[in-house]
């Protein structure tokens, strides 16, 4: 049961099947509670994914008794379960953003719409903004000057080396040509 499980979590993750639904924008340091949409489960696992990271299960929440399995010692001090299998992240940092998933497994696997959390660095104050396009990857937004990223400059690099060698490439044709 426990590897048909794994293999219907990794086939989730590969694939992407449920698309993330909410966005939750936070601050460091800051408390932030996660809704289950799985209104009829008894019982529930936390999921956190972060991309391109392994998914992290963080605890086994059940309804009746109210109790909680959680699978790192550690995720006591930062998760609880609230009623309802509302997860309750204490004091937000940089490793607890990502895609949070609440899954059921009583009869059939279901999985919740994710709820991504993440923050807004700024140097100055801005309003915050979702960014749609990164649904299922963990952001943490810069708006400094605008600095060119390090994938710009690859490509930038990437694009003259082309330039130079179709250039190269032009004047070899050419060369060969005149000797014919």
């Amino acid at each position: 049961m426990l590897r048909i499980l794994k293999l219907h979590l990794y086939l989730f993750i590969l694939c992407q099947a449920a698309e993330t639904s909410t966005d939750r924008v936070t601050d460091l340091g800051q408390n932030v509670t996660i809704n289950c949409d799985l209104d009829d489960a008894k019982e529930v696992t936390w999921l956190l994914l972060n991309l391109p990271n392994p998914p992290v299960v963080i605890l086994h929440s059940f309804l009746n008794p109210p109790t909680a399995f959680y699978y790192k010692h550690t995720f006591r001090h930062k998760y609880s379960v609230k009623s309802a299998h509302h997860l309750f992240i204490n004091n937000i940092t940089i490793e607890e953003l990502g895609v949070y998933y609440c899954m059921d497994t009583d009869t059939t696997v279901k999985f919740s719409d994710g709820t991504r959390l993440h923050i807004i660095y700024s140097s100055q104050p801005t309003e915050s903004t979702v960014n749609p396009q990164c649904q299922n990857r963990t952001v943490v937004e810069q708006h400094d000057d605008e600095e060119p990223t390090w994938w710009q400059i690859v490509t930038l690099i990437f694009g003259l080396f082309s330039a130079i060698l179709v250039i190269g490439l032009i004047a070899l044709l050419v060369m060969i040509k005149c000797f014919c």
